[in-house]
């Protein structure tokens, strides 16, 4: 807000008092309408919200007896005529000086028998200082006591998931706790409801210090914790934070496909903010528990199935589970060697844009452990039929060439 702006405004009108109200009733005053136009109060009114700055800045000013008195003193200069905006130049009629208003409150220095100039009114830098040393306390210039809004916390929680679960997706409920708008003052940090705008940071939250190079630096300012509010009895609950901690089980809908460990953000599902600024967002690490058969590369899953020595060899037809549905039947060409990988197009895990990824099946070749007569009978007939085919001789070639 600027010096003008400041001046101009009725404080005594915004919280609906006299101008002889006393500080009681100026304080009762400001409680009723901080209260019925509490952002917390009224969540996404923007006009509610815009009251509520209104009546904190007219309780800045009005509940402290000095700022009060020179406010009153300001606006008597106007409104007993010590001025009266005209096109400039020098002295006017009856009742003052005829002044440009862009010199008073813009800091403009004019010469000698213009309002700026230090020849007619007698100030030298024009109102604009004055009244901004008196009106913006802790701020840059022309910063006005605004209370600012202030997004919510980051609220970061964890979830197990079946390996099923995690391939389909999944909605779980979370329960949650986090910071809120204290219920006990109603989200002021104010035993009675009435905070006062943090004079340093002028309701910003935040300070500016030089950084060297023509620079500022911003940071949460110290006396408000950020918040821009100072409680001058503060909640026993809250300890004057105006926050205290709420319990919330929430359904949060965990995407088809996610992977263990990995984080996923739910935006606006965190801490609510302040004064109507935005939720925090919500981050969720999510487990996956193992699967007795089935593994995953990205979109793809993979499963390992057994086979006999003949279905390797001579080839064959063999039968595959799936995820949740039921088996399919692969072909196993002849020759298959143990650890071949095929594939089952459309049997993988759910892709975002709803297609699936592929099953991909190794085979893994048994070897019986116990055989019976006729069993090994054929066996020692196979390895004489085969005697003369030894598959270690290429092996022992390449050893010999390197």
């Amino acid at each position: 807000m600027n010096t003008k702006d400041f001046v101009e405004k009725d404080y005594y009108k915004v919280l609906g008092v006299p101008k002889d109200a006393t500080e009681a009733e100026i304080k009762k005053a400001f409680r009723k309408l901080a209260r019925e136009f509490h952002p917390d109060a009224n969540k996404g009114d923007a006009k509610a919200e815009e009251r509520f700055k209104e009546v904190s800045e007219a309780n800045d000013i009005l509940s402290d007896p000095k700022r009060r008195k020179e406010y009153d003193e300001a606006r008597a200069l106007f409104g007993n005529g010590g001025f009266r905006a005209g096109p400039g130049g020098g002295a006017g009629g009856p009742g003052g000086f005829n002044f440009d208003l862009g010199d008073l409150f813009g800091g403009a220095q004019g010469g000698p028998g213009t309002a700026g100039g230090a020849g007619a009114g007698g100030f030298g830098g024009g109102l604009g200082d004055v009244f901004g040393g008196l009106f913006n306390r802790g701020g840059a210039p022309g910063q006005g006591t605004r209370v600012q809004p202030r997004r919510g916390q980051d609220i970061e929680s964890e979830v197990t998931l079946s390996f099923t679960e995690a391939v389909d997706g999944a909605t779980v409920p979370l329960r949650m706790s986090s910071s809120a708008a204290c219920k006990a003052c109603a989200g002021t940090g104010d035993r009675n409801g009435t905070p006062r705008v943090c004079p340093t940071c002028v309701g910003t939250g935040q300070v500016s210090r030089g950084g060297g190079g023509g620079f500022s630096l911003t940071d949460p300012c110290v006396d408000c914790k950020g918040r821009g509010l100072i409680a001058e009895t503060p909640c026993e609950v809250c300890k004057g934070s105006g926050r205290a901690t709420s319990s919330r089980t929430m359904q949060v809908r965990i995407p088809a496909g996610v992977s263990d460990s990995q984080r996923i953000r739910l935006r606006g599902k965190g801490a609510p903010g302040e004064r109507g600024g935005p939720n925090g967002d919500l981050y969720v690490v999510v487990h996956v528990d193992a699967h007795p058969v089935f593994g995953r590369k990205a979109d793809n899953l993979t499963v390992t199935v057994p086979v006999t020595f003949p279905e390797a060899a001579l080839g064959g037809e063999i039968k595959v589970p799936t995820l949740g549905g039921p088996p399919v039947t692969l072909k196993l060409p002849p020759g298959t060697p143990n650890g071949r990988t095929m594939r089952a197009r459309g049997k993988g895990a759910l892709r975002k844009d709803g297609s699936r990824g592929d099953l991909l099946v190794t085979v893994e070749v048994v070897v019986p452990k116990d055989l019976d007569d006729k069993a090994r009978d054929a066996l020692e007939s196979y390895r004489e039929a085969t005697a003369d085919d030894d598959p270690r001789a290429e092996l022992f070639q390449a050893a010999k060439g390197a």
